[in-house]
C-alpha cells in the first residue's frame, strides 16, 4: 500500500456549522491512491506545540488532486486548523489504513452519525460511481439539525435516493438514535450489507441490529492515535474474543469487520 508525505497547500476552506469545518487541499499523491475509509495525519502547525499530527478520516478525493477533509474543533489543535486560510500548506502523511469493501454486494446501507459522516460520503460517491451500483441506503445522525449542516443535501446531489435522517432533539428527521432507523427502513428479507461510522454506542447499536438480522457489518473505529503506523500502539483494541495479541485502529483497521472486534 503506498503511503505519501505531502506538503499540501490549502485550496479552499469552509465552515459548514459553527463548529465544523471542510478542508480542501491540493495533495494529488495521496489524492490518487486514497480509498474510502482510509485517513490521514495532519501536522496542524509548523512548530511542537501541539506535538501530535491529528488523524482525520478522508471525506472525499476530487479529480486525483484535491483531498477533501471534515473536522469539527474540538480542541487546540483544530482551532488551528480552522485559522488557516488558502495559499497556506499543511503536512500530510497518508492514505492510511484500510478502507471499506463494498465490492460485490447487492444492497449496502451507510450509517453516521456526528463526524462519523465524513468517511462516509467519499464511501457513497464511489459505490455510486461503480458500473452496475448496488442498492445504496443512507441514514444519518446527529444531536440537532443544525449540526447536519450541507451534509444530507451532498449525499443527495452525488445521487442517493434514499437518505434518512435521525436527530436526537426532533428538529430533523426521525427523533432518537441514527440506530434506530436501520430496522424502519432495510426490508429484513434483504441480504443487507451495513458500512458505519460514528460514536462506539451508536455502532454497536448497529452491529447488534446486524446480527439480530444476519446482515453483514463493516465498522470504522475512532481512537486516540497519535503516529498512525502502529509505533506509538495508542490505538490498541481488544479482538472479539479478548485474546491477544491486540488489533491496532490505525494499521489492522480503522475498518473492520463487526465482528472482528470486542464491543464492551
Amino acid at each position: 500500500m503506498n503511503q505519501f508525505e505531502e506538503q499540501a497547500e490549502i485550496v479552499r476552506q469552509e465552515q459548514l456549522t459553527p463548529e465544523i469545518f471542510r478542508l480542501s487541499l491540493k495533495a494529488p499523491e495521496i489524492a490518487s491512491q486514497a480509498r474510502p475509509g482510509q485517513f490521514v495525519m495532519v501536522q496542524t502547525a509548523s512548530c511542537y506545540d501541539p506535538l501530535l499530527r491529528r488523524p482525520l478520516s478522508i471525506h472525499q478525493t476530487i479529480g486525483n488532486e484535491l483531498v477533501q477533509l471534515l473536522y469539527k474543533v474540538v480542541g487546540k489543535g483544530t482551532r488551528m486548523l480552522a485559522a488557516l486560510t488558502p495559499g497556506q500548506r499543511l503536512k500530510l502523511t497518508g492514505p492510511l489504513g484500510h478502507g471499506f469493501d463494498f465490492s460485490d454486494q447487492q444492497a449496502l446501507c451507510l450509517v453516521g452519525g456526528g463526524m462519523g459522516i465524513a468517511p462516509l460520503y467519499f464511501l457513497a460517491k464511489e459505490i455510486l460511481r461503480t458500473a452496475n451500483p448496488p442498492k445504496c441506503v443512507v441514514l444519518l445522525g446527529a444531536r440537532t439539525a443544525a449540526e447536519f449542516g450541507p451534509l444530507p443535501r451532498d449525499f443527495m446531489d452525488i445521487g442517493v435516493t434514499q437518505t434518512h435522517l435521525a436527530t436526537d432533539d426532533g428538529s430533523l428527521g426521525h427523533q432518537g438514535f441514527v440506530a434506530e432507523l436501520l430496522l424502519q427502513h432495510l426490508a429484513p428479507g434483504n441480504q443487507w450489507s451495513v458500512c458505519t461510522c460514528g460514536p462506539h454506542p451508536m455502532m454497536k447499536a448497529v452491529v447488534k441490529a446486524c446480527r439480530q438480522q444476519e446482515w453483514q457489518c463493516q465498522v470504522s473505529l475512532e481512537t486516540m492515535m497519535a503516529c498512525g503506523i502502529s509505533a506509538c500502539l495508542g490505538c490498541a483494541i481488544p479482538r472479539a474474543d479478548l485474546s491477544g495479541p491486540y488489533l491496532h485502529v490505525c494499521k489492522d483497521g480503522p475498518v473492520f469487520n463487526a465482528n472482528e472486534v470486542a464491543w464492551l
